[in-house]
């Protein structure tokens, strides 16, 4: 081979390293520029994702208190009150107790009357099977069979006050969550009618277990 022809392939050669070269970072900056739209559609589409779940959380929160959920967990929390009162009416060997029993029932009975005659005023029906509510049926089925088991004295009282103090606080806290979430006027006077007579409840309870506590000490 001459001179000449040997340069010239020499030079052929060079330029095909180039090419591959060039065609080599080409690839990469291509293969870069799509893991870079790849991982930003990603983002985009865990963004969207986490929006769209917040959003559906927030409508499931904001639906919670319709009319029949407000009168089922109303109906359950009397129901749970006048069964256990009841029992401490009859139960209970502490004389404060035992009336404030027998008031839990004198009070709930008169407080689901007039929870009914609103129902129908607003044509509504007690759904007790929603969560809420069938969670406070539940609480108070098994708080009865636990009092129901227990020996009386002392300390059944005590028992059973504390619970009354628990509940009625629970039962206080969703009836005023109620009141602010709806916006029929004669369903707030209602709940306003019926969580007025549940803090004096709960505020009479708190201070019989007061008075039970430090006849302990």
């Amino acid at each position: 081979m001459t001179g000449q022809a040997l340069r010239f392939t020499k030079l052929t050669l060079a330029l095909c390293v180039g090419a591959l070269g060039a065609c080599s970072k080409a690839d990469r900056a291509a293969d870069t520029a799509a893991a870079r739209t790849d991982s930003a559609a990603g983002r985009v589409d865990s963004t969207t994702t986490a929006m769209a779940n917040d959003s559906a959380n927030h409508s499931k929160m904001g639906g919670a208190w319709t009319n029949d959920h407000i009168f089922g967990y109303a109906h359950n929390a009397d129901n749970g009150e006048i069964a256990l009162g009841k029992l401490a009416s009859t139960k209970a060997t502490n004389s404060q107790v035992k009336a404030y029993g027998a008031e839990m029932v004198k009070d709930h009975q008169a407080m689901m009357k007039e929870t009914h005659a609103l129902m129908a005023k607003l044509n509504a029906s007690p759904d007790s099977t929603w969560d809420d509510a069938k969670d406070l049926a539940n609480d108070g089925q098994e708080k009865l069979k636990e009092l129901t088991d227990k020996a009386k004295g002392a300390d059944w009282d005590k028992n059973y006050i504390e619970s009354q103090v628990d509940m009625h606080q629970r039962v206080l806290d969703k009836l005023q969550d109620a009141v602010k979430n709806n916006t029929d006027t004669t369903l707030t006077a209602g709940l306003s009618k019926a969580t007025a007579k549940v803090q004096e409840h709960l505020t009479k309870a708190q201070s019989i277990k007061a008075g039970l506590d430090n006849a302990k000490k």
